[in-house]
């Protein structure tokens, strides 16, 4: 059965909501370039994925 609110302590309500979090999962760091990307996917930043060039991205000095 439920309590009234009021009889429960902030303390003990907050210590039970800790672990009520938002987690950030699959994120790697690409090893090309550093960035932060969803694992199993292309870089969008490099365009590289598992060492080897996937998508063929413009450098700046080509521009």
């Amino acid at each position: 059965m439920a309590v009234p609110y009021r009889k429960v302590s902030k303390t003990r309500k907050r210590m039970r909501r800790t672990h009520f979090k938002l987690a950030v999962t699959g994120l790697v760091t690409c090893p090309n370039c550093g960035a932060t990307i969803k694992s199993h996917n292309v870089c969008p930043k490099c365009g590289y994925y598992n060492g080897k060039s996937v998508i063929a991205k413009k450098s700046e000095s080509d521009k």
